[in-house]
């Protein structure tokens, strides 16, 4: 009894996650994305734009690879608990100038709708924090996508 109840909540675990060698910096990027733009509980028609065209500015992708991607980071979002798996791959991988560029595209998004929501200014702040950014490089990163 005790193993089919196991059983049953494993195929929800195993259905929704991506074994970390498959999780590529462009779908890490994309969750963090995600999550920013659903901070506000609302994602409005200029986030999801301004999110594919920084994608696809961002890692020369093509309008049908973002559509993939997107839907994929939105899943994958859901079913986070936490942002650790995804700035993980970007501590590993990115330059700490990569990391001011990527959280710039945080704040880019942010201000897509028009107005910067104090849960959106958190949620960038906390996955910076995770990037290990200083407050002046997150400063920076602020700037230069406010500019």
């Amino acid at each position: 009894m005790i193993s089919k109840i196991k059983a049953f909540f494993q195929q929800f675990e195993q259905a929704d996650q991506v074994p970390e060698a498959e999780l590529t910096i462009d779908m890490a990027v994309s969750v963090l994305l995600v999550e920013v733009m659903k901070a506000d509980g609302m994602i409005t028609d200029d986030e999801q734009q301004t999110m594919a065209t920084l994608l696809m500015s961002a890692f020369s992708l093509t309008p049908l690879e973002v559509d993939d991607i997107m839907e994929h980071a939105i899943a994958l979002s859901e079913n986070a608990t936490d942002f650790y798996r995804f700035t993980s791959i970007l501590n590993q991988q990115y330059s700490p100038e990569q990391k001011i560029e990527m959280v710039s595209l945080l704040w880019q998004l942010a201000k897509a709708d028009g107005e910067v929501a104090a849960i959106e200014q958190h949620v960038i702040r906390k996955i910076g924090d995770l990037l290990h950014l200083r407050q002046a490089e997150y400063i920076k990163a602020k700037d230069l996508a406010l500019q």
